[in-house]
């Protein structure tokens, strides 16, 4: 099922490099639990599997994918 206005299209598989925004949650202590959010930036290569999906049309594909949260593993970031 696609929403109006979505595309479903594919991209390949592809390795490649750009600055990645990692927020983490620190934990403060105290009774109720407290966590902070602390923020760092860093650049490194890294790997997208091919995907199939579908959403409304980018503007502008690459500046757009800077800003999209994603998941790859640190320890081999071209082979997760």
């Amino acid at each position: 099922m696609t929403f109006p206005g979505f595309e479903m299209h594919g991209h390949d598989e592809t390795i490649h490099e750009h600055e990645h925004l990692h927020v983490t949650h620190h934990a403060k202590g105290g009774p109720s639990g407290e966590v902070e959010h602390l923020a760092a930036v860093h650049s490194h290569r890294h790997n997208h599997a091919a995907l199939e999906h579908a959403h409304s049309s980018h503007q502008n594909p690459a500046r757009e994918h800077e800003h999209e949260g994603h998941i790859h593993n640190h320890s081999h970031p071209t082979q997760s």
